[in-house]
């Protein structure tokens, strides 16, 4: 049975956080949220949560048995906690909202030990690795890949600020602000300077020597044009940014700008004879502007690569599978280029 389905809670079961957010204190017997229970049942013990068990991702919308409750809290053991996918972030933020939204005092030390989990897993460099405590592999890179490490920065900064109910942390803000400090200084360091040029960021770095690194067998070392993005808004949230600060952004604005593609789109097209019946091709499209998710460090020219792990020049040449099921293509740095960079200029030269 699904969360979603209809069904009828009673009070000392309580209502699903979204209801409750519809109408805040609306009832004050409302104590219990059922996507918060199934966050509790599946945090690990040192504090993060997985994003998947074995090859099953976790469902919270799920409702669960308490059979089952006690059996996935059995397995608390387990090391996959990570903040891959959002995994550990979004659960923190969602217990910090369920603790204002019921006064459940279980969720916000269940929040509380996730924000422990955040500042143990830090390395002292300032960069977080995607998994923690396995460390094996790529897990234990310095990863931005799908902002991973932004995400984290995100929630310490909102406990730095007392925002999005992180206000309730408080007593966090000075070791937050540290953590934060650290990890800004860890992406300073990291920005890629070509030719004495500074750009854009690399999706993960080798956690001892900083360096760009491959992970998985298609994300191999280069410019990202999609986790850079995320980077640079971080960064752009630092107030009083010092000047390495502003160096920074800005040429990792002037990077984005002149790396866009224009008048091209990444499109599914009707595909009868491949496999779904689709492929995802780059075909033009006048107005229109997009960034590939690499670049070679170089040449600054976009590339891809499949499960071989070979570099071509066009997304057409790596396998079907491969080019339906990633982003090889997006509109990520838009919104910062025609939003959110000229306020934070304008804000940045009225100060």
């Amino acid at each position: 049975m699904k969360l979603s389905t209809a069904f009828v809670l009673t009070v000392s079961l309580g209502l699903s956080c979204a209801f409750a957010r519809a109408q805040p204190n609306s009832d004050k017997k409302i104590t219990i949220d059922p996507v918060a229970e199934n966050m509790l049942a599946f945090q690990r013990n040192i504090g993060g949560w997985p994003k998947a068990v074995g090859k099953v991702i976790v469902n919270y919308d799920k409702l669960l048995t308490e059979q089952e409750r006690k059996l996935i809290r059995a397995d608390s053991m387990r090391n996959d906690a990570t903040i891959d996918n959002k995994a550990t972030t979004r659960e923190i933020k969602y217990l910090a909202n369920a603790f204002k939204v019921t006064g459940n005092a279980r969720y916000h030390a269940a929040a509380q030990k996730g924000i422990d989990f955040l500042l143990e897993a830090q390395y002292d460099n300032g960069g977080w690795p995607q998994f923690y405590p396995d460390r094996s592999a790529y897990r234990g890179q310095i990863t931005y890949n799908d902002n991973a490490m932004i995400n984290v920065l995100n929630i310490l900064q909102d406990i730095v600020e007392g925002k999005n109910n992180f206000d309730q942390f408080a007593a966090y803000r000075s070791k937050a602000q540290l953590s934060v400090n650290k990890g800004v200084a860890c992406i300073l360091k990291t920005q890629i300077s070509v030719n004495g040029q500074l750009t854009v960021w690399c999706a993960q770095y080798d956690e001892h020597t900083l360096k760009p690194a491959k992970a998985r067998a298609f994300e191999l070392i280069s410019l990202s044009g999609m986790e850079s993005v995320g980077i640079t808004e971080l960064l752009m949230r630092i107030k009083n940014p010092s000047k390495e600060i502003q160096i920074a952004v800005k040429s990792a604005v002037a990077w984005f700008e002149r790396s866009k593609i224009q008048d091209y789109a990444f499109e599914f097209v009707d595909a009868p004879t491949l496999p779904r019946g689709k492929d995802r091709l780059l075909v033009k499209k006048p107005g229109s502007v997009i960034w590939a998710r690499f670049y070679d460090i170089d040449t600054n020219e976009p590339f891809f690569s499949g499960r071989n792990s070979i570099k071509v020049k066009t997304v057409a040449e790596i396998e079907h599978e491969r080019r339906i099921g990633y982003a090889w293509y997006g509109t990520w740095p838009k919104n910062l280029l025609q939003k959110k960079y000229p306020l934070w200029l304008q804000k940045l030269n009225a100060g």
